[in-house]
């Protein structure tokens, strides 16, 4: 199918990514020609480590660097899609604004899909005029590893949308699990937790943030720690999700002190080279000083 990524941040190209390498015709959009390079480079770049790790062949790569282009037009990349995915900021103005502007231009029978982890699909849904194509397809970080993708049903959508979403993740080679349109969804709500319990314990001195991170990967059998996860997907979006988390669920979703730090000083994490850890070349290489701003 032809499959258009709007956003080529970290999640948009894992996604475009995913559905290049099998099979799919994808288009790339963002807002600065500079951004769709970054994004198709850092495509390149994932393939070429999945032939070092023997998980693909050089010409499988070729194959998906073929069926992948970029654009900065929005009205380009949607015109012929058969799937749009946004993976713009994790706003919902945004999301609304972008989806508004797409349904202008895409075909009419294209299904919509937001890439929110714990927005309100329902209402994000609301500005389409025909709100039945829209659902959500969660992915996790990094998309193009990470092998599930939470479908949110929208009260909206409708049971031709969901078969289609079924089809679309089965065909990337990924496992879908199914959720209701509530708030943080399952994922969210319970990675939320993790992450929140595990920060707080670092701001009380209850273990460093590496033992905390090695309890969790090597107790639970995690693929990484809920802290060093926290850097991966950005604090920033970690800050947003759990705000809103709050507003709609509670106070046990209260962002820590130290993690707002963080925020407030910049360091949010893998894509500013410091978080909680210190980053090179999308490795880790040190720990951040826990207590470098001050309130």
């Amino acid at each position: 199918m032809n499959v258009a990524v709007l956003g080529a941040g970290s999640m948009g190209h894992g996604i475009a990514h995913v559905s290049a390498l099998s099979g799919h015709s994808v288009i790339v959009r963002d807002v600065e020609q500079e951004l769709v390079e970054d994004g198709l480079e850092q495509i390149e770049a994932n393939l070429e480590g999945g032939i070092e790790r023997e998980k693909i062949t050089p010409a499988e790569k070729e194959d998906a660097i073929e069926r992948l282009t970029g654009t900065v037009s929005l009205e380009a990349a949607v015109e012929d899609a058969d799937l749009v995915i946004e993976a713009v900021p994790e706003q919902l103005e945004i999301k609304q604004d972008v989806f508004e502007e797409a349904e202008e231009f895409a075909p009419d029978n294209a299904i919509m899909a937001t890439n929110t982890s714990s927005l309100s699909v329902t209402e994000i849904a609301s500005v389409f005029e025909d709100p039945s194509r829209c659902i959500g397809l969660h992915f996790f970080n990094p998309a193009h590893i990470m092998p599930l993708v939470e479908i949110v049903v929208a009260e909206q959508t409708s049971e031709d949308t969901k078969e289609f979403a079924d089809h679309y993740v089965e065909s990337i080679k990924k496992t879908p699990t199914t959720v209701t349109d509530v708030p943080g969804f399952a994922s969210s709500r319970l990675g939320a937790m993790f992450s929140l319990e595990a920060i707080r314990m670092a701001q009380e001195g209850v273990a460093s943030i590496e033992d905390i991170d090695e309890t969790m990967r090597l107790g639970y059998n995690l693929p990484m720690g809920p802290i060093e996860l926290v850097d991966h997907t950005g604090i920033d979006v970690n800050v947003e999700v759990m705000e809103y988390l709050r507003e709609e669920l509670g106070e046990r979703f209260k962002p820590p002190q130290l993690l707002k730090r963080k925020l407030r000083a910049g360091k949010l994490g893998r894509k500013t080279g410091e978080g909680f850890y210190v980053w090179e070349d999308g490795e880790i290489v040190g720990v951040s000083d826990a207590g470098d701003v001050a309130e």
